[in-house]
């Protein structure tokens, strides 16, 4: 396994942000299969070594393509944008009114005389923002705007936030 390739290249993906998650578990089994660590068994130290690396790798590469926002990230990479450090970017200020507004909302569930119907609805609102903002994402890499691209993907890291707060806020009441 080469693991200076990309992690596109490595499943024999095209590079670019929608995917065929079928076909990605496919190629990333048929990987699993062929560098899995115990096939390495009966070799050197140094030969398991690296099937324990290249395993590593492989699901670290699944990982990353698997998720949207991973994925947007794992691109804008690509191209010498680094989106998890402290950024530089300045979100708008319309922007981040409406994600305290939704978290809000996600806060006053509990109190709601239907709490189930709300996070459904918070759940719906917020997946159609995410994927408002992941085709917005598509558009501005294809076509080069990268400073764009980034804003973007900021933007999208608030949204898939609020998602897994509302996931973790519907498994705490319906643990109640």
């Amino acid at each position: 396994m080469d693991i200076t390739r990309n992690y596109f290249e490595l499943f024999g993906l095209p590079l670019q942000f929608d995917v065929n998650l079928g076909l990605l578990g496919e190629r990333y089994r048929e990987l699993q299969k062929e560098w899995h660590p115990d096939r390495f068994a009966h070799l050197s130290d140094r030969e398991q070594r690296l099937a324990v690396q290249y395993t590593a790798h492989l699901n670290e590469a699944m990982a990353t393509l698997k998720s949207p926002l991973r994925r947007a990230q794992y691109l804008l990479a690509l191209v010498g944008r680094d989106t998890h450090t402290e950024t530089r970017v300045q979100l708008d200020p319309l922007f981040l009114m409406e994600q305290m507004e939704l978290r809000e909302e996600l806060a006053a569930v509990v109190r709601h005389s239907d709490p189930e119907a709300e996070l459904e609805r918070l759940r719906e609102l917020s997946g159609k923002a995410l994927s408002a903002l992941q085709a917005q994402f598509v558009a501005r890499y294809e076509a080069g705007d990268f400073d764009a691209a980034e804003m973007l993907v900021h933007k999208m890291q608030f949204a898939s936030k609020l998602q897994a707060e509302i996931d973790a806020l519907e498994d705490r009441l319906y643990e109640d």
